[in-house]
């Protein structure tokens, strides 16, 4: 972070705030005046690198927050909102946008989260849509839950002195202590069904279309709802969800979290991940992992005193639509955008199924990123059905890409494509690609001349 240059005052008095110190007590903590951080929290001085060190070491303050914590969610997002047609004719611009979260933090943070809860424009419905309630819940926690990681990760060590085999490890504690035991079904018994709990039975029945990497998730995410059940619980009441789907649905996660954290345990993984350069296909292979799962995982490396790089991930169909959005604490606007650029190659991974398509990027707000692709397909999958198909895409800032075995080779540093985040919120000109104008831009017909770009609008 280059010196002089981030002015995050709203992050570090929420901080102060948390700790339930005076702006005196503080500064005599982290050795500075107390005028002058008095400043930073109103934006009128820079963060200096040295303050953040130092908040860093006494406060375990996480630099990559900064960007997470900002009002709105920043800039971007601010101006994402305001691209909704109703504000077309204020004509605001980047400057005003970014002098508004200096200057009135607060009411920036007022104005986004009225905007989201009024549902305007193409802003989701979060009250009507259960989806959107459970991954706003997840965002909250920054993808990271604590106590099921601890607790998985305690089980992990405590199967593995028994076994080498998690699947059979897992099975036989089931069996044993449960009382539950695992067959694996004809496809045509189960031709629509994945997995099945016969309690009348006292079986988990799984399909045998399963690959070894789902069989085990499976009977992890069964083992979870028996053993981590009164953390799944507490962390569902502390959501006070009003829909019982929506109840459901992040009960279901966090008992896959939970499997997650089972084959995958968080100081093995992270240690594998610094040690491999968060090589996927091997960390696949070390922990008997689909893509997707790793993929997952690594979004949720969040520990305090051991934290992972901030990955991104967005798994989209063909058509675009996004099933899984999730941005940890990147608080990558890529994974946040309801829109995906044709540019960004997460797209072209459909074209290369198996192949990892990586990519370096630029956001419109100069934030570069470099990402990774692949094709995956649902399980259960049988010839001569429908076939179905999914891209995973996956991200890290640029700055942070440095030690990653798919970095190899790639300048960092040098040129990047150009992304939006979908035409609709993408105010770049002359983008050959484009098929819709921005929001709240009115487009603009000449009879003289003709741009590269067919749709070209007002302040292109």
């Amino acid at each position: 972070m280059a010196e002089g240059k981030i002015l995050a005052g709203h992050a570090v008095r929420r901080l102060r705030r948390q700790a339930g110190l005076t702006q005196a007590a503080m500064a005599e903590v982290l050795a500075i005046s107390p005028s002058y951080l008095n400043l930073v929290e109103r934006n009128q001085r820079p963060v200096s690198a040295t303050l953040l060190v130092r908040l860093a070491e006494r406060f375990d303050f996480d630099p990559r927050s900064l960007a997470a914590g900002e009002p709105g969610g920043g800039a971007a997002a601010i101006r994402r909102r305001l691209a909704d047609p109703m504000f077309a004719d204020l004509e605001i611009d980047r400057n005003e946008v970014e002098d508004w979260l200096a200057a009135a933090p607060g009411g920036a943070e007022a104005f986004a989260r009225m905007f989201d809860r009024a549902g305007a424009g193409a802003v989701v419905d979060a009250v009507a849509d259960p989806v959107a309630l459970v991954r706003r819940e997840i965002e909250r926690w920054r993808g990271h839950f604590a106590d099921l990681d601890s607790a998985a990760e305690a089980l992990a060590d405590e199967l593995r002195l028994g076994a080498g085999d998690l699947y059979g490890a897992i099975a036989e504690r089931l069996r044993v202590k449960h009382s539950l035991a695992i067959r694996v079904l004809p496809v045509d018994v189960m031709p629509d069904m994945l997995q099945r709990l016969d309690l009348h039975a006292r079986q988990l029945q799984l399909s045998e279309t399963l690959d070894p990497a789902s069989r085990t998730f499976a009977v992890a995410t069964q083992l979870a709802l028996i053993e981590a059940r009164g953390e799944i619980e507490a962390l569902a009441r502390g959501a006070g969800f009003a829909e019982r789907a929506a109840e459901r649905l992040f009960r279901r996660h966090l008992a896959s979290y939970f499997a997650a954290a089972l084959m995958m345990p968080y100081a093995r993984f992270l240690r594998a991940c610094e040690s491999t350069g968060y090589d996927i296909e091997l960390l696949q292979r070390r922990f008997g992992a689909g893509f997707e799962q790793v993929a997952h995982r690594l979004t949720t490396l969040q520990r305090v005193g051991a934290r992972g790089l901030a990955f991104f991930m967005v798994r989209i169909d063909r058509a675009g639509q996004a099933s899984k959005r999730f941005s940890g604490a990147s608080g990558a606007a890529l994974a946040e955008a309801e829109g995906r650029c044709p540019l960004w190659r997460l797209h072209e991974a459909f074209d290369r199924p198996g192949s990892l398509v990586v990519q370096l990027v630029e956001l419109e707000d100069g934030a570069r990123w470099l990402t990774m692709a692949r094709t995956v397909a649902p399980q259960g999958r049988r010839y001569g059905g429908v076939p179905a198909e999914f891209a995973v895409g996956l991200g890290v800032a640029a700055d942070q890409a440095r030690t990653l075995a798919v970095a190899r080779g790639v300048d960092l540093a040098g040129e990047a494509m150009p992304v939006g985040l979908g035409c609709r919120a993408c105010f770049r000109g002359a983008c050959p690609q484009r098929s819709l104008a921005p929001a709240g831009r009115a487009l603009t017909v000449s009879d003289r001349e003709r741009r590269l770009s067919a749709l070209t609008f007002a302040g292109d």
